[in-house]
């Protein structure tokens, strides 16, 4: 399978794990599908809460996901919302960051279509632990 119909695929995943969303509130459902170094892949959807900042976004589901199976290299993440062309948030940028500075992020565009780019295109120069070493 070539890295394109891989990605469609990996789409697919979030498109469906979007069904399960929990967003009574916003009315935006995502879904989200981390492919792992190993080539597992793990999904997540938004969980809303009533208590705003209690929420969590689709990607960040999957990548605690990815994390809590043993998966700590990711590889690319597909998200998927019906109103297309929704990227990561700034928080879920810096966690995909702390797990590959070079993942893919794809997101549909429309009905049947979808786009590539970069995390670190979308979070350059990234906080890390780096930072944190004197």
């Amino acid at each position: 399978m070539n890295k394109k119909q891989a990605y469609k695929q990996l789409l697919e995943f979030a498109k469906q794990i979007a069904g399960n969303s929990y967003s009574p509130y916003s009315k935006f459902a995502v879904g989200a599908a981390v492919l792992c170094e190993n080539n597992k892949v793990f999904c997540g959807t938004n969980v809303e809460n009533a208590s705003y900042g209690l929420s969590m976004c689709a990607e960040r589901v999957a990548v605690f996901t990815a994390v809590a199976n043993g998966c700590k290299k990711i590889k690319a993440i597909a998200i998927y919302s019906e109103k297309g062309n929704v990227t990561p948030c700034g928080a879920c940028r810096q966690v995909l960051s702390e797990f590959s500075k070079t993942a893919d992020v794809v997101y549909n565009t429309g009905k049947n279509s979808f786009k590539t780019v970069k995390i670190s295109s979308l979070l350059p120069k990234s906080f890390s632990g780096k930072t944190l070493k004197k």
